[in-house]
């Protein structure tokens, strides 16, 4: 902060002030006229609030009598070298309140305390993803975002599509908010809205308009298996595994390391055969920006995962020919794919989830070789055919091994909101 005070120190300062003297308390108490933005720029707009975090300008009298200031409850930082008689700079505080007076307090060398009127703007809430997009009815799942704020006076409200409200709460948090799914939720948007504001969540709740694969048999335009040298193991029956909403890819039954090259266990490709009804990946995909598209997949990992990445590779045509495919390109270190990795970083060094979880990646991170090392990025016309392989990554420790199990449904393309 003392940095961008004196980025501030030339231009905005000579300007905030009316009488540049040098700093001196004085006794008394202070009076505002008016409050205003810093920047010079719009040093003609007069506020009756501002967001946490702006920097203002306060335009008064006897303004150095001010020892402390509070924005409802949250102490400000003072610093004399932006203090005048008449004009103080100051930014408002960042810590959230839980009690909102919409009032500046001013305490003076003598405790006592002047009070003005100005509220505390906070940003409406923040929806940027939820623990699992097919989560049914009934089930728990969490909500991740920012500004997800509950209070006893104006309690945080969550509505899903078809105006179906939220009423059994889990926990709460500045950040996340767990709850039940409830009865007859539809597809489509969630909303949440706070005493600050409403707004739309950025993801599409048991989005189905552009699912890839979805293992399934039911006449949608998902496609129900793989087609390559291993098609997936296909299953509904894995213990401790609930389908989501039929079949689901089983990857599992073999002990992996850094050095594992094991398709049949784990791996399934998609090549695509127009011939025989195996379309190019592309003619089902809605949408061309790379960086405005992300791959999207439930996962349910009940047996420990703890080496080795999963490669998520799409193919194309230079790479992979219809009928004479080989499995060249996984080993191939100059086409991109995305690496996975989620059990990296954690306290145990491994991975499960409590039932399926949604798992999202830009399409843009699609650029780095089966080790880790950036490339350039993947391309749309690159995207005819798919495959999911555990193997290698940028963590190379084969003394690491594990047996995990790990159920995928649901890959699809969704745009990025």
């Amino acid at each position: 902060m003392l940095l961008c005070f004196a980025a501030f120190s030339v231009t905005v300062l000579t300007s905030c002030e009316d009488e540049p003297d040098k700093y001196e308390v004085t006794g008394g108490s202070p009076t505002i006229h008016y409050i205003r933005l810093s920047d010079v720029t719009k040093k003609d707009s007069m506020l009756t609030g501002a967001y946490m975090g702006a920097n203002i300008c306060i335009v008064g009298e006897n303004l150095t009598s001010i020892k402390k200031m509070y924005f409802n409850d949250q102490e400000a930082i003072l610093n004399t070298s932006f203090m005048t008689y008449h004009t103080l700079l100051v930014d408002i505080p960042t810590t959230l309140t839980d009690n909102p007076t919409n009032k500046i307090y001013m305490v003076n060398s003598e405790n006592d305390t002047t009070t003005y009127d100005f509220t505390v703007l906070v940003p409406n809430p923040v929806v940027s993803s939820i623990s699992n997009e097919f989560a049914a009815d009934g089930e728990e799942v969490t909500i991740k975002g920012d500004y997800l704020l509950n209070y006893e006076s104006y309690p945080l409200e969550i509505t899903f599509a078809g105006n179906i409200p939220v009423t059994e709460f889990t926990s709460y948090s500045k950040t996340s908010v767990t709850f039940k799914v409830p009865e007859d939720a539809q597809k489509g948007y969630v909303t949440v809205e706070s005493m600050y504001g409403k707004s739309r969540s950025k993801f599409y709740f048991r989005d189905d308009r552009n699912i890839l694969f979805d293992w399934d048999d039911d006449g949608d335009e998902a496609l129900s298996s793989g087609h390559g040298w291993r098609n997936g193991n296909v299953r509904n029956d894995v213990d401790g595994v609930t389908p989501l909403d039929g079949n689901y890819l089983y990857f599992g039954g073999a002990t992996l390391n850094f050095d594992t090259w094991n398709e049949d266990a784990f791996s399934f490709n998609y090549w695509p055969d127009t011939d025989n009804g195996y379309p190019e990946l592309t003619s089902i995909i809605n949408g061309s920006d790379i960086s405005q598209l992300q791959l999207k997949f439930e996962v349910n990992i009940p047996v420990a995962w703890s080496a080795c990445s999963m490669q998520l590779i799409f193919t194309g045509n230079d790479q992979v020919t219809y009928n004479t495919g080989t499995n060249s390109y996984i080993a191939d270190d100059t086409y991109p794919r995305a690496l996975w990795t989620p059990w990296y970083g954690t306290e145990s060094g491994s991975y499960t989830t409590s039932g399926w979880e949604t798992v999202t990646i830009p399409l843009s991170d699609f650029a780095y070789d089966r080790y880790g090392n950036k490339l350039d990025a993947l391309k749309i016309e690159n995207m005819t055919g798919l495959t999911f392989f555990l193997y290698t990554g940028p963590y190379k420790d084969s003394s690491v091994e594990c047996s995990p199990v790990v159920c995928i449904d649901n890959i699809r393309i969704a745009p990025i909101e």
